[in-house]
């Protein structure tokens, strides 16, 4: 039978019992045809659950008929034959060990050796040496040395994608096939058009795997390329486009709105290690996506059991960093409880503790917990394991048992010792933007005439840095800022930058907003003075114009 006859009747077969009757009516075939009848057997019996059926197959006569050809006449294989039944012999389980498969693999090995191997031939004898020994298999080196002699532009999508796979295996120092990756990487550039979802996939993930931080161009397309993709891409697919987003720092506006699409319709099939890594995307780039938010929400509060407990840590610490609570938010709590009841000792101390610290910052105060976070025996655990008691650690604790003191007067168990507690909360989100600084303080200074008005950069003894700070007496009359008797108002000036804000819009993160919470609560009068408000103020009259209002609202002594 002509070969293009065979596959087309081949590839209309959809089960095994077909194609070996269909197998058992030829008297003669060429090993490349043999090869094909055993990938589309591959294809038909294999799902992702393993083998259909593998007592019906592996007893069937005509198979046993196949695999006995492969295994007595390898050496009398073409290239294509030998390779193709190779990789598909791996997808239908057969035991690496068999005399089969040792035969197929040294025959192929051989043939390398020999350098007989075409470029398609070395993809496939790398992705198959990939599959049965791993990464440390000594012939992926010599398959990528052979590669490297070839004509990258002449490559298909798939032989690049295979090689990149290869040298994300091999490549153990900086240097290493440092040529070959930068020709790889501008060739790739040209056909990131014609790629697939999972070679996008493939590719974005050898690129974080190899540290090509020089391939930005690349990076861009193949990040930009995906946005089409995000339907289509397969839980671990995402999963690999968003840790590449993450480590190369890129963001795209198309990207997040594709993937609010996508999560909206799916979360409820979603992997929960896929969800998991959507919210940690979102909330290492600062992204407050309501739709993403609210759907995670809903998933948790209904499959909470199916989550590990670094997931489920990884999908609530987002709502505080962001300073979010979603329509559901008094479901999504009480589910999150109930989770912490049944599951307490099996969060590692400082997931426990994140998770935890998160909670207070949009008013969710874990009281039936903290007895246990501020006993002995936690705070050792948490010194036990790394980072041990650091800065964050130490302010996140303080913070806890600041919030409790402040906002539950009702709770009365252990407090946590002062040994534990820093002199000053650690902000690593909302640190001062020393430019905008610098503007409000000349605007106050035109204001208040005098620089002995306010002083900047307030060391309270309640843990907090003020960013400005303005005394008034009983009489509304400023105070010098070093004065300290008759001080009958304090005013907290918060001079928030673009930093202490989501990036997609004006929404103040959790650190910031439970320290100008915990301000008020303290007794300070808090101004928001908010970047967006001031960015456009040209010249110091008008920024003191602004201050005026903000500050002093319902007094006109102080006039410009």
């Amino acid at each position: 039978m002509d070969e293009q006859v065979f596959f087309k009747k081949l590839n209309s077969l959809s089960t095994s019992k077909e194609i070996f009757y269909f197998l058992s009516s030829l008297e003669v075939m060429s090993d490349t045809m043999a090869s094909g009848a055993l990938q589309r057997i591959s294809e038909v019996e294999v799902d992702d659950s393993g083998l259909k059926n593998p007592e019906g197959l592996l007893e069937n006569e005509v198979f046993r008929a196949l695999c006995f050809q492969f295994e007595f006449e390898s050496s009398k294989l073409s290239n294509t034959g030998l390779l193709n039944a190779l990789q598909a012999l791996i997808k239908l389980r057969i035991d690496p060990q068999s005399t089969l498969m040792a035969s197929l693999l040294s025959e192929g090995k051989e043939r390398l050796g020999k350098g007989q191997l075409t470029v398609k031939n070395l993809c496939a004898l790398g992705e198959s040496l990939l599959e049965l020994e791993g990464p440390s298999c000594a012939a992926l080196e010599q398959i990528v040395n052979h590669m490297q002699e070839k004509d990258i532009e002449k490559w298909s999508p798939r032989e690049v994608v295979m090689v990149y796979k290869m040298l994300q295996v091999i490549v153990r120092e900086g240097e290493q096939y440092r040529d070959l990756l930068n020709r790889m990487n501008s060739v790739t550039l040209t056909i990131v058009s014609q790629l697939s979802p999972k070679f996008t996939s493939i590719i974005l993930n050898s690129l974080v795997v190899l540290h090509q931080t020089q391939a930005i161009a690349l990076v861009t397309a193949l990040c930009r390329h995906s946005v089409k993709h995000i339907p289509y891409f397969t839980g671990d697919e995402l999963v690999n486009v968003l840790e590449a987003f993450l480590y190369f720092g890129h963001r795209e506006q198309i990207f997040t709105e594709a993937l609010e699409t996508h999560i909206s319709k799916s979360i409820f099939t979603m992997h929960p290690q896929t969800v998991s890594k959507v919210m940690q995307y979102c909330c290492q780039k600062m992204i407050l996506s309501k739709p993403i938010f609210d759907a995670v929400a809903e998933r948790f509060i209904s499959d909470a059991d199916s989550f590990t407990t670094d997931q489920i840590a990884e999908c609530i610490i987002p709502f505080g960093t962001l300073n979010y609570l979603p329509p559901s938010a008094s479901s999504l709590f009480k589910k999150l409880e109930t989770v912490l009841h049944t599951r307490f000792s099996h969060f590692q101390p400082h997931t426990l503790l994140n998770l935890l610290h998160s909670c207070i910052l949009i008013r969710r105060y874990p009281v039936n917990f903290l007895p246990k976070i501020f006993s002995p025996y936690f705070l050792q655990k948490l010194q036990a394991q790394p980072p041990g008691l650091d800065r964050i650690v130490t302010s996140q604790l303080t913070q806890l048992f600041l919030t409790v003191t402040l906002e539950c007067p009702f709770y009365e168990g252990p407090k946590l010792l002062p040994k534990y507690q820093v002199k000053a909360f650690l902000t690593p989100h909302s640190s001062l933007d020393v430019h905008l600084l610098k503007r409000v303080k000349t605007g106050l200074l035109y204001l208040l005439k005098k620089r002995i008005y306010f002083a900047s950069e307030v060391s309270t003894p309640y843990f907090y840095t003020v960013d400005i700070e303005i005394k008034l007496d009983e009489e509304g009359f400023v105070l010098p800022a070093a004065q300290c008797e008759e001080v009958h108002r304090r005013i907290a000036l918060c001079v928030d930058g673009q930093n202490r804000f989501c990036v997609n819009c004006h929404n103040l993160l959790g650190e910031e907003a439970i320290k100008q919470r915990h301000l008020q609560l303290l007794g300070y009068e808090v101004v928001q003075i908010p970047f967006f408000e001031i960015k456009s103020l040209q010249n110091c009259r008008k920024m003191a114009e602004y201050l005026h209002k903000k500050i002093f609202p319902h007094t006109y002594g102080l006039s410009c």
